[in-house]
């Protein structure tokens, strides 16, 4: 397999974090049944999906990018379903992460 393909997988996994992160807020503490089940399905693939990718990317690199993919996705979507604050240098700082995401990617 190509290494493309391990960083698709690995985008992958980091959407899944964004599901489960968001999930924790829908599910409201694990209160709501079927939000707090999605929650732990999109965690356990998220883990699942960074720890195959770990066989074939650099740890470090991976797994900040995972987390990165992560923290940017679910920042976006705070702001978009939730009304977070979507404030110039909070933009500023979301776009910092992506930025460092793709360096990482293309330092790996």
């Amino acid at each position: 397999m190509t290494n493309v393909f391990h960083w698709l997988i690995l985008l992958l996994a980091g959407l899944f974090e964004i599901a489960w992160a968001i999930g924790l807020k829908y599910s409201q503490g694990f209160s709501k049944p079927l939000p707090s089940v999605l929650t732990v399905i999109s965690m356990v693939i998220s883990m699942g999906l960074l720890a195959y990718c770990l066989k074939f990317l650099p740890v470090g690199t991976a797994y900040a990018v995972w987390t990165g993919v992560g923290a940017a996705g679910t920042a976006i979507l705070g702001i978009y379903l939730f009304s977070e604050p979507a404030n110039l240098p909070r933009l500023m700082f979301i776009g910092l992460i992506i930025i460092g995401i793709i360096g990482l990617k293309f330092t790996a």
